[in-house]
């Protein structure tokens, strides 16, 4: 007992020196960026059941009967031809409402690297090494076995990203009970490997350069820089600049969502002393539900919509681009994130939180699989008229039966190891109460 008894209070003076370290900044802003965090969680989470649904009803829409009624909402075009802007639905839904999103991904990474996990460097070598192997092996493996194919020079950038609000939709349906650390360590995963598969796109898919419309563009964006150094909040002055960034840039020749990370990173995510919230904050807080609820499931519906039969199943297997899709999704995300995590760990070049175990970490590497939005992004900007557009078919149906596949394993996994830890939490508890019920046991 009386070992017992020691046991106990050792966990309390942990527990207290946890709580000591996380109050290393001031309570009510550790209190504020873990509420940020749960929100964010929370709209996700949400934002990714709404994802799923719109992409069973393209899916659903374009293999019945009235599938060329889908098509042709989809190449639907609208828009000022003056402008350039004559576009389809699906290329607005691509190139507009992903604006959206990129930059509430700005707006997260932005605050990660300043103010929350990933501001100490320690502590974000981990997910940001995880990132690394993330991105790099899936591309090695599908370069490898697509070598040669039509628009595979490009396509090999495919199944490099993992989806942020399907990913964490999937982890809160089955991983409720798994430690808070593994919320955090998919979260800013995902945040840095979105920024890496962002740098593939304007790498990748820039074509030749209005060198104008690119200082534009450049001008728009010192000044949102210099409106938010200056302390200015009037909508009426971001909103043009916004917008004014994203025609430069889609008129510059580079793809337009890249003005929405590049926004979202320029906004201050630090709270004056006067301020309640930063500004940052403020954006993510009020058009996060919109990206989540709206803009993404609205992508997904017009980037969905492909059509699904024997042959397109079998060629998922068969032709070199869904087979690099499909293993470079399911055995390149898993082996790269969980192995060169792995490889850190063991070199002392990162360490993890010591709640996170490594059976923990491979759950989540295995969810890491799941590409969905930004891989389907990329499928469409690689393989644009690359032959008949089978190839751009096959790959996102491989995107789409890779990312179910992964889903389903991963939260298989986390339903096991969530098991795990509720047992353990359970005998924890029960220790402690018999702890507090036999005292008198205890003193002797």
């Amino acid at each position: 007992m009386h070992s017992m008894r020691h046991n106990v209070e050792h966990v309390h003076v942990c527990c207290i020196r946890i709580r000591l370290h996380e109050q290393r900044s001031s309570p009510r802003v550790i209190s504020t960026l873990r509420s940020e965090l749960s929100r964010y969680l929370r709209t996700e989470t949400v934002g990714g059941s709404i994802l799923l649904i719109a992409a069973a009803v393209a899916l659903i829409w374009v293999n019945s009967p009235f599938g060329e009624s889908y098509i042709a909402l989809r190449d639907f075009q609208i828009g000022p031809s003056a402008l350039h802007l004559d576009l389809s639905l699906g290329t607005w839904a691509q190139d507009g409402l992903l604006a959206v999103f990129f930059f509430v991904a700005g707006l997260e990474l932005k605050r990660e690297l300043v103010v929350g996990e990933l501001a100490d460097r320690k502590a974000a070598m981990l997910p940001i090494i995880a990132a690394c192997g993330g991105v790099l092996v899936p591309a090695i493996i599908a370069a490898s076995i697509g070598f040669g194919t039509p628009g595979m020079d490009k396509g090999w950038a495919i199944p490099v990203a993992t989806d942020i609000a399907f990913a964490l939709g999937v982890l809160a349906l089955t991983g409720s009970k798994i430690p808070a650390s593994a919320r955090v360590f998919l979260l800013s995963l995902a945040v840095v490997d979105d920024l890496l598969a962002i740098i593939l796109i304007a790498v990748l898919f820039t074509g030749s350069l209005a060198m104008l419309w690119l200082l534009t563009a450049a001008a728009a964006l010192a000044a949102y820089a210099y409106a938010q150094h200056k302390r200015i909040t009037t909508t009426f002055l971001y909103v043009p600049l916004a917008l004014l960034t994203w025609y430069a840039m889609h008129e510059a020749g580079i793809h337009a969502t890249l003005a929405g990370v590049a926004l979202g990173l320029l906004t201050r995510v630090r709270r004056d002393p006067d301020e309640e919230y930063a500004p940052g904050s403020r954006l993510e807080h009020r058009i996060q539900p919109y990206s989540a609820g709206f803009c993404v499931p609205v992508f997904a519906l017009f980037a969905s919509g492909v059509p699904i039969n024997a042959a397109v199943l079998g060629d998922i297997f068969t032709d070199p681009v869904g087979q690099s899709v499909v293993v470079g999704l399911l055995v390149g995300k898993t082996v790269g994130i969980f192995g060169i995590s792995l490889l850190a760990i063991k070199l002392g070049i990162a360490t993890k939180p010591k709640t996170l175990e490594l059976r923990d970490m491979f759950a989540l590497s295995v969810l890491g699989g799941i590409g969905f939005t930004v891989s389907l992004l990329v499928a469409d900007l690689a393989l644009d008229g690359v032959g008949d557009g089978s190839e751009a078919e096959i790959a996102k149906a491989a995107v789409l039966v890779t990312s179910l596949v992964a889903s389903l394993i991963g939260s298989a996994l986390l339903w096991r190891r969530g098991r795990v830890h509720a047992a353990r939490d359970d005998a924890s508890t029960a220790i402690a109460t018999d702890a507090r019920e036999l005292p008198g046991e205890v003193d002797k």
